[in-house]
């Protein structure tokens, strides 16, 4: 557990590896770019999942259990292995052992098994090393973000990046999470009365033995919230609950979730959103805000690293270009198969307005025989992240998502045509890395995901891959070091 009260102001990175989907951005990822002196960062959305499945699967390497191994919390590093560990991983075709799906209040061995999570990721992503972590998450997974933060600011976290919302109070979580006090969210429900709020918390003191909860503060990270608007960081920056330190500007060419376009929604020939000039974010007038930030979204080259700093940025965010490297977490067969696909030019991405159940525009790769596979695709919500809570004349509260079975969210009041087109990014993303849930002989399809800029690739693909310091060494020095 890192203690450190207060820490100097940091060196700023100029390069920011992107946290993305769901294990692409691992702790490998992230170790191998803060080793070579950026920020490495690690996706800490549905973190738990992943770990609790990252074991079934027999822990390859063992480096779940040598995290686990410096847990500080007594006894929940034993009580995970004795609920979740295969030594041998799971038979073939055996399905994963589903976590409960959360709520807006779960029992306390839900909540230790994401403190674990966030924990064991950031540990990892820290090993060997004494440069700066960072985690990103998703404003729109609200539920798990109090413990899984708490859990990666045990491990030392140094930064938390987020986006898909606007975190207003996650400055003051972190303050309350740093001093092991119990933090609280507004909790984002449809159907509330106006003057009516609902609220998440999350209190360190019932997940640490009585008596045992440390005196001692944690390091407090440093905040950036992801923006695509000058207004959205101003108010950010006056209004938040704490401090915000920086920020992330992100264009609508940046993979994952995008903002919608300012004003009426308009499609293009292919269904995509149009963005125009009302999209743009000013940097002269981000940079009159006093704060440091990063560009993102179309920037992973050299000519815009040296155009980002030159319009006042600290530096780049970039997400593509990492994703298929060695050391990400996609399964090799889709880096494979990507790679090949950018060389012979058969691979597209779209930016799905549909896609999300969230409601933003979702950027998928279009990989040859995929899609099918996902138009076939049973209709499942069996992990919840993205259910929203509804509040119902009666008081009760209830969780849909436009993703499940449509006769099933509109049983919950939910309307048919927002079922249209909707995809599981749950189970998608994390078959992305390997992680796909098997029922009944039937594997979960995977849902790539890729910036616009999915062509730049180019410089990297060959039969051998290529490394993230690679990837560094182009960015920052124009050396190309892998050939086609």
């Amino acid at each position: 557990m890192v203690t450190t009260e207060t820490t100097s102001p940091p060196t700023l990175p100029q390069i920011i590896q992107g946290g993305m989907g769901i294990g692409v951005s691992n702790w490998r990822l992230a170790n191998a770019v803060s080793r070579l002196g950026q920020l490495g960062v690690v996706s800490g959305t549905v973190i738990d999942t992943v770990l609790v499945r990252r074991l079934q699967d027999g822990d390859p390497g063992g480096h779940m259990r040598r995290a686990l191994a410096h847990f500080p919390i007594p006894g929940i590093a034993d009580e995970l292995l004795r609920r979740y560990f295969l030594p041998e991983g799971r038979a073939p075709g055996a399905p994963y052992h589903l976590l409960p799906m959360y709520k807006q209040v779960v029992s306390s061995a839900r909540q230790r098994v994401t403190v674990a999570a966030g924990f064991v990721e950031t540990w990892l992503a820290r090993e060997g090393h004494e440069n700066d972590v960072g985690m990103n998450l998703l404003t729109k997974v609200q539920m798990p973000n109090l413990p899984t933060l708490y859990g990666a600011m045990l491990a030392g976290v140094a930064t938390v990046i987020m986006g898909a919302g606007i975190p207003r109070e996650i400055p003051g979580a972190l303050d309350a999470l740093a001093s092991h006090r119990k933090a609280t969210l507004r909790f984002d429900v449809e159907g509330l009365a106006r003057d009516d709020a609902e609220w998440l918390t999350f209190d360190p003191a019932e997940i640490w033995p009585e008596g045992t909860l440390p005196a001692t503060p944690l390091r407090r990270p440093h905040f950036y919230p992801v923006v695509s608007a000058v207004s959205l960081a101003a108010t950010l920056a006056r209004k938040s609950n704490g401090r915000v330190d920086g920020f992330v500007v992100e264009g609508p060419t940046a993979g994952g979730h995008n903002a919608p376009p300012r004003g009426a929604m308009q499609l293009d020939a292919l269904g995509q959103p149009i963005y125009g000039e009302r999209d743009a974010v000013d940097l002269v007038k981000l940079a009159e805000l006093g704060l440091p930030f990063w560009v993102a979204g179309g920037v992973g080259t050299p000519d815009g690293l040296c155009a980002a700093r030159a319009a006042g940025a600290a530096g780049i965010q970039v997400g593509t270009l990492f994703a298929f490297c060695d050391e990400s977490g996609l399964a090799p067969d889709i880096k494979q198969e990507t790679l090949r696909g950018v060389l012979s030019g058969t691979v597209e991405v779209r930016t799905d307005p549909r896609a999300s159940p969230t409601g933003y525009p979702f950027k998928v790769v279009q990989l040859p025989g995929h899609e099918q596979d996902a138009a076939e695709r049973e209709r499942i919500c069996d992990l919840g992240y993205l259910r929203e809570a509804v509040k119902r004349d009666d008081g009760r509260m209830i969780y849909r998502c436009a993703a499940e079975p449509v006769n099933t969210y509109m049983q919950k009041g939910g309307t048919f045509c927002d079922t249209d087109g909707r995809r599981c990014l749950c189970n998608g993303l994390l078959a992305d890395v390997g992680l796909a849930q098997e029922r009944d002989g039937h594997v979960e399809p995977p849902l790539v995901t890729s910036g616009d800029d999915l062509a730049s690739l180019a410089h990297f693909a060959s039969p051998e891959g290529y490394t993230a310091g690679e990837v560094l060494e182009w960015l920052l020095h124009g050396t190309l070091v892998a050939t086609a």
